[in-house]
């Protein structure tokens, strides 16, 4: 009996349910839910405050930033821009090549392999040229070869090679129309070459010597059908009477004779007015020229 007294004695004193429950409320308030993340937490706040603070002082004004949002909508735009624009390029381009669409393929490469001979022929040029003129290589085609790559040049704007590429077809083209033009137009134009550019008289002299030459003998009384002059036995790639050329040149001088006008007498020093300005004294320098040869021939004598 005393031994189970004893031993009720040794228990400890247990607190009741009521008060494990309201000791379990009231630390609710002191302890964590999750107690292992409150420094990572805090980590992350005293970082974002550290990030903050070195920012420079124009990311914390509103003028800065709303100034910045509308160089990027600027940027955006001119982005869009280039892509529209680079479209069109890529269109444009398509419809160049397309040009050459209706021409034999194996035709097309030919001319494109001439004209690239021409470009790489560089002071050679002119020889290549009338090379492939004499083996009668040089047609629309070529023209239309040499247009495209001229063209895609401008949109690009590469300037040497829109000079080169220019160069070539104006005497490409130059070639063509001496092929296609009249017996009398291919004599004045080659009277026209001889012209070194400084002695009138000697040129002039040469010029009769070549129209002498040229031109059927003729006496005053026998104009159109000169004496001894048997038409059949001429064929009609060589024959060209004095006549015929007086009359041809006669026309193309009322032409291309320029016509002298108030505008035209204002002068003025900007780059385009002083280019246009130079091209008329050509176009005049080479009027009088043919206006001599004209008169040359009018006044022929053998």
């Amino acid at each position: 009996m005393q031994a189970q007294v004893f031993g009720f004695g040794l228990l400890p004193v247990l607190p009741s349910i009521t008060t494990l429950s309201t000791f379990s409320t009231s630390s609710n308030l002191c302890i964590p839910k999750y107690p292992c993340l409150l420094p990572v937490v805090c980590r992350s706040k005293k970082t974002e405050d550290e990030l903050l603070s070195e920012l420079p002082i124009e990311y914390h004004d509103d003028e800065w930033q709303a100034r910045q949002r509308e160089k990027t909508k600027e940027l955006e735009r001119l982005r869009q821009e280039e892509d529209e624009e680079e479209d069109r390029k890529v269109d444009e381009y398509r419809e160049i090549a397309m040009l050459l669409k209706g021409y034999p393929q194996e035709e097309v490469f030919k001319a494109k392999k001439l004209v690239s001979s021409f470009i790489k022929s560089a002071e050679e040029i002119e020889e290549k040229i009338e090379e492939a003129a004499e083996k009668g290589e040089l047609n629309e085609l070529v023209l239309m070869v040499i247009w495209t790559r001229l063209d895609l040049a401008r949109r690009d704007e590469e300037k040497d090679a829109i000079r080169s590429l220019d160069l070539i077809y104006r005497r490409v083209e130059t070639e063509i129309l001496k092929k296609q033009a009249s017996p009398a137009m291919r004599l004045l134009n080659e009277l026209l070459i001889m012209h070194d550019g400084f002695d009138d008289e000697g040129w002039l002299k040469a010029c009769k010597k070549c129209m002498i030459k040229t031109f059927p003998r003729e006496d005053p009384f026998s104009l159109l059908v000169p004496a001894g002059f048997d038409l059949d036995k001429m064929e009609a790639d060589d024959l060209l009477l004095r006549i015929d050329f007086i009359r041809e040149v006669d026309e193309l001088l009322k032409e291309v004779r320029p016509a002298e006008t108030e505008g035209s007498m204002v002068e003025a020093f900007d780059p385009e007015s002083v280019a246009n300005r130079l091209k008329q004294q050509e176009k005049k320098k080479v009027v009088r020229q043919v206006e001599a040869l004209l008169d040359l021939a009018i006044k022929l004598r053998w």
